[in-house]
């Protein structure tokens, strides 16, 4: 179980970075009026998308499995539940600049 939470953290990290490099892909044609800014932000959602599917699914099962253990530990299994679903709002955020 700690090395799926691992692989998924990690991957969540990875798809963060490449999120990040496209939101800079797209703050760096502002000024441009092709299609490398609609790539950019589609880059950045798709990408933030796809890493909050993987990492939550993977934190989820987890986290059902801690409170099948010990049900007094539903808080922490919220916020790490939780977690990967603000890495779609900062994904989101190119399209909305």
């Amino acid at each position: 179980m700690k090395k799926n939470m691992k692989m998924s953290l990690r991957a969540l990290l990875v798809l963060t970075g490449l999120a990040l490099l496209a939101q800079g892909v797209f703050a760096a044609t502002e000024g441009y009026d092709g299609w490398g800014k609609y790539m950019g932000s589609g880059i950045a959602l798709g990408l933030a998308g796809l890493g909050a599917g993987v990492s939550q699914g993977s934190i989820g099962s987890a986290a059902v499995g801690m409170l099948a253990e010990d049900g007094s530990k539903f808080g922490p299994a919220l916020i790490f539940t939780a977690l990967p679903e603000s890495i779609v709002i900062l994904g989101a955020l190119p399209l909305f600049l």
